[in-house]
C-alpha cells in the first residue's frame, strides 16, 4: 500500500485538473441502504426524531483560525409550516459533543446542552401570539432555554444558564426579521472566547435521496435533486478557543469528536395527559462520521451503535475491515449491478479494507489526522493545527488536495456523499480519486451558509407551501 503522503501528492496535483462532476451514468449510486448522512437511520431513533440525531460537523473556524467550531444537527425533515407546536428540542435530555484529545476512545472533554420548555400562556393553542421581533418578546408564546456545561475529567462547569434559543420561523408575518431573531440566540461565554448558539436552521446535509426508488427510477431519471432542499432542523453550535480542546492531550493537536443524546430510561405517560421520566441516563442516539451506521453498520445492529461507546467499537471493526464480503454490503451491490470491482487492500481475497476505510472511520489517516497512539474507534477526528482553507477550497476535502475538509473533520461546503462513495469505491487503494465520477449529482446546499458563526444557513419560512426541490 502507497503511504499517504504519496496518495495525496497525486491526489493534490491531480485536483488541478478539470474533472467533470456532472450527473452520469454513476450519479446513481449514492448508498443503498440508508442515506441523508443520519436521518432517520435506525429503528429505534427513527420513532424519536427530537433525539435523532442527522448530522456532525467540526472544523477550524475560517474566520477565526485559533478556534473550533463544532455542529450538531438534530430532528431530520423538518417542514416549515410544521405547527401549531412546530420544533423543539427534548427537555431534559442531555445533548453532547464529546473530545477525544488523546485517542483512547474515552471522551476527555463533553459540552453539554440541557433544554427547557416555557410557556407563557398555556391557555392558548398558539406558539406565537403576534409580531415577534426579539426574543423576549411576550408575543412568543412558546420558547425555549438551555443550560451549557463543560465537562473535563469529572469536574463539571455550567458555561452558560437560561441561555434563549432561536425559535422556528413561523412565518414572515409572524417573524419578519428572523436574521435578526437569530442572531439574538448567540450567547458568549468565557469572557468572551467562546460562543454558543441554539435554534432552527436550513438542513445543511445535501444529495438526492431517491435511490430508493430502484435507484433512481432505474435509469437514472431522478438524480441530480437536493431532496433536501427546503427542509430545517434543529441544531446547535459551539466555538471554542482550539486550547480547550487540546490542553492535556497528547500534544498532536488531533482530537476526536462525537455527539449523543441521552434519555433518562423510564417515561411513564399518565392518564391526564402528562408524563414523567426517571431512571439512569441511557444513550439513544450517537454519531461522529457520516454514513457509517446507515451505510456500514448493518440493519440488526444499528440501535446498538446508537447506545454503544467508541471504546467499545471493536464489535462493528470487522464489518469495516472486510467491507464487500457480504453481498449486501454496498461495493457488492455495485458490483452485481454495474459489474463495478471490489476494492481490495490485498491482490486476493477475501476482501480487505484495512488499508482505506479502516483510517478513514476507525484511526485517522497517517500524517495527517491519526494521534500517535490511537485506539481504534469511530468518530469524526480533526487536526486542529491545519489552517483552514479560505480559497480555492475543494468540496471533495482532503482527496480533492484540500487537507482541511472531510475526513479531516468535517465542513458544511463538504460534498460528503461524493467523498464517501469514491473512497468506498477504492480510491485510496488505486489513486484514481481525481477521476472517479461516483456521485448522486447534487454538489451544493440548497441555501448559503453565513459567513461567521454558527455559519448554518438560515430557516426557511413557515411561508412556504412545502419543501422545494432544488437541482444542483
Amino acid at each position: 500500500m502507497p503511504s499517504f503522503g504519496r496518495r495525496l501528492r497525486f491526489t493534490a496535483v491531480a485536483a488541478l485538473s478539470t474533472v467533470a462532476l456532472g450527473v452520469g451514468l454513476f450519479n446513481g449510486l449514492a448508498p443503498v441502504p440508508g442515506s441523508a448522512s443520519s436521518h432517520r437511520e435506525a429503528p429505534l431513533v427513527s420513532a424519536d426524531p427530537q433525539v435523532d440525531g442527522t448530522d456532525l460537523y467540526a472544523f477550524v473556524s475560517p474566520d477565526k483560525p485559533d478556534s473550533v467550531t463544532m455542529i450538531s444537527n438534530w430532528i431530520p425533515f423538518e417542514k416549515p409550516s410544521g405547527g401549531p407546536n412546530f420544533y423543539s428540542f427534548a427537555p431534559g435530555v442531555y445533548y453532547d459533543i464529546n473530545i477525544d484529545n488523546n485517542g483512547d476512545a474515552r471522551a476527555d472533554i463533553t459540552y453539554r446542552w440541557i433544554f427547557t420548555n416555557h410557556y407563557r400562556n398555556t391557555d392558548s393553542f398558539l406558539y406565537n401570539t403576534g409580531v415577534v421581533n426579539n426574543l423576549t418578546d411576550d408575543t412568543l408564546n412558546f420558547y425555549q432555554t438551555y443550560d451549557l456545561f463543560r465537562i473535563a475529567r469529572g469536574v463539571s462547569t455550567r458555561k452558560l444558564h437560561n441561555a434563549l434559543v432561536a425559535p422556528s420561523d413561523v412565518g414572515d408575518v409572524s417573524m419578519p426579521d428572523y436574521a435578526s431573531l437569530s442572531a439574538q440566540a448567540t450567547h458568549s461565554f468565557s469572557g468572551g472566547k467562546g460562543l454558543s448558539w441554539a435554534g432552527q436552521a436550513d438542513d445543511s446535509f445535501f444529495l438526492d435521496l431517491r435511490v430508493f426508488d430502484l435507484l433512481y427510477g432505474e435509469n437514472f431519471s431522478e438524480a441530480g435533486t437536493d431532496s433536501l432542499a427546503g427542509f430545517n432542523v434543529n441544531a446547535y453550535a459551539l466555538q471554542v478557543p482550539i486550547t480547550d480542546l487540546t490542553n492535556g492531550g497528547d500534544g498532536s493537536g488531533i482530537v476526536g469528536i462525537w455527539t449523543t443524546a441521552e434519555r433518562r430510561s423510564i417515561t411513564v405517560q399518565h392518564a391526564n395527559g402528562t408524563k414523567t421520566f426517571s431512571g439512569r441516563f441511557v444513550q439513544v442516539s450517537r454519531l461522529g462520521n457520516p454514513l457509517v451506521n446507515e451505510v456500514v453498520v448493518p440493519v440488526g445492529l444499528k440501535d446498538l451503535f446508537n447506545a454503544s461507546q467508541p471504546r467499545g467499537d471493536a464489535q462493528f471493526a470487522p464489518k469495516v475491515e472486510t467491507f464487500g464480503n457480504d453481498p449486501n454490503d454496498l461495493p457488492a451491490l455495485i458490483n452485481a449491478i454495474y459489474g463495478l470491482p471490489i476494492p481490495n487492500c490485498s491482490p486476493q481475497p477475501p476482501i480487505d479494507r484495512t488499508c482505506d476505510l479502516e483510517p478513514v472511520f476507525l484511526t485517522g489517516l497517517p500524517g495527517l489526522n491519526e494521534p500517535p497512539v490511537v485506539q481504534a474507534s469511530e468518530m469524526l477526528r480533526l487536526n486542529t493545527s491545519i489552517p483552514p482553507c479560505t480559497t480555492s477550497c475543494s468540496t471533495l476535502g482532503v482527496i480533492g488536495g484540500d487537507l482541511a475538509g472531510y475526513p479531516n473533520g468535517r465542513r458544511l461546503t463538504d460534498d460528503v456523499i461524493d467523498i464517501s462513495l469514491k473512497v468506498v469505491e477504492g480510491c485510496l487503494i488505486d489513486n484514481s480519486c481525481a477521476t472517479n465520477t461516483l456521485g448522486d449529482g447534487v454538489d451544493a446546499n440548497d441555501e448559503p451558509f453565513q459567513a461567521a458563526f454558527p455559519y448554518l444557513g438560515l430557516s426557511h419560512s413557515g411561508s412556504s407551501v412545502a419543501p422545494r426541490f432544488h437541482s444542483s
